[in-house]
């Protein structure tokens, strides 16, 4: 089927996507309704409220994504929709959704991992631009709100396999940017604010220490005593920790008695949102934030991107990776993607992003995602249900 036609769903999170993909190459549409309003006046995302948006969203996000891609529920051949990981209720929502069209369409339904979906963006736009061949192992960064892994991934035929080779031992990179936006009252989503601002404040004002994990999470080390366990010596993992740093900033606005500020500000945002109806401009953060409080994002941002390009680059040395994947919503910033072209490229490793609109949570990642497992005949049954905490092999 070379020219198969995949409606994808997404529902991880917060954002509800519906995509029709062709050939997991051609986005013929991309649709994502946004909860950031929802949530915003609690400063993150409240899994039952999200669930209830989803709720709302997803029948008219897929009949807007069939539309714009000009087809209609006949005439696509597969389904393809998020299993996991993710908020169990917002996944349970696209996981629904999909068994019914599927069964009432008799069509082909396809559990994808929402992780690989986030590999698959990076692969989907490779390919649509001719790029040159890929050199395995590739090395796949996957960086968000939820999510920092490391997997190093190798292909075979159509499919591809992922060793996990470091995780997040608490916070993601995202989760710590939210919640120091928060802290600092910047409102939410915090990452993107904190990408903007940053280039306003001087990054070596504030030293951040980021924790240096020098013995391996108690998980892989039963993996490793287990009977099925290689004799070898077990390899490095490149683990992460971000706990530590958001407490740092913590400390750092108790120490400097940051807090009356910070309330200001976060009632002036608040009057501006409530009034304007919309997100505040860049103009109206910088003149809510005075020199001291750019300093110290900016300096937050250098050490998380700092960490992450540092073991994920040691990681390419010890694994010989061929390639390098960054994706995921962090994947989005700026001085991220500044410092991976820098450091990969005085390293030699070629390195790839997905374009902004593909970072975040979209569903033409997991139709993309879908297509080599319809070629495979790899389809789901009805009794099929979501996975939390799926992990990606």
């Amino acid at each position: 089927m070379p020219d198969a036609i995949i409606l994808g769903i997404e529902s991880s999170c917060d954002e509800t996507g519906a995509a029709v993909v062709r050939s997991g190459q051609e986005i013929l549409s991309n649709v994502v309704a946004s909860q950031i309003a929802t949530h915003q006046p609690y400063g993150g995302i409240v899994p039952e409220l999200a669930s209830r948006e989803h709720l709302r969203a997803i029948v008219p996000v897929v009949r807007q994504a069939l539309a714009e891609a000009g087809h209609s529920y006949q005439s696509i051949d597969a389904i393809a929709v998020t299993q996991g990981p993710g908020l169990a209720g917002a996944l349970l929502v696209g996981i629904s959704f999909a068994k019914a069209l599927a069964f009432a369409l008799d069509k082909p339904l396809i559990a994808v991992n929402h992780l690989e979906g986030h590999v698959h963006a990076v692969l989907l736009e490779h390919r649509q631009a001719g790029g040159v061949e890929l050199q395995f192992p590739v090395l796949a960064l996957v960086v968000s709100g939820g999510h920092t892994h490391l997997y190093l991934a190798r292909a075979k035929g159509d499919l591809w396999s992922y060793e996990n080779i470091g995780h997040t031992r608490d916070d993601a990179a995202g989760e710590a940017f939210d919640k120091v936006a928060k802290l600092l009252g910047l409102g939410y989503p915090g990452g993107p604010i904190i990408d903007r601002l940053a280039p306003h404040g001087d990054p070596r004002a504030v030293k951040f220490q980021i924790v240096q994990i020098k013995h391996r999470d108690r998980k892989d080390k039963e993996k490793d005593r287990s009977p099925s366990a290689s004799t070898e010596a077990p390899r490095p993992h490149f683990d992460f920790s971000y706990s530590g740093i958001k407490t740092a900033v913590l400390r750092y606005v108790e120490t400097e008695q940051l807090a009356p500020s910070i309330e200001m500000r976060r009632r002036a945002l608040a009057e501006l949102i409530a009034t304007k109806h919309t997100q505040p401009a860049l103009e109206d953060y910088l003149r809510l934030c005075d020199r001291q409080t750019l300093d110290l994002v900016a300096s937050f941002q250098r050490a998380i991107v700092s960490d992450l390009a540092t073991k994920t680059l040691a990681a390419a040395r010890e694994y010989d990776a061929g390639t390098l994947f960054v994706s995921g919503g962090v994947a989005a910033n700026q001085e991220l993607r500044t410092t991976f072209q820098r450091e990969a490229e005085m390293q030699g490793l070629p390195v790839f992003f997905p374009s902004r609109k593909l970072s975040t949570d979209n569903a033409a990642m997991i139709a993309a995602a879908a297509f080599p497992k319809l070629l495979r005949g790899q389809f789901v049954e009805m009794d099929f249900s979501a996975e939390a905490g799926m992990a990606l092999r």
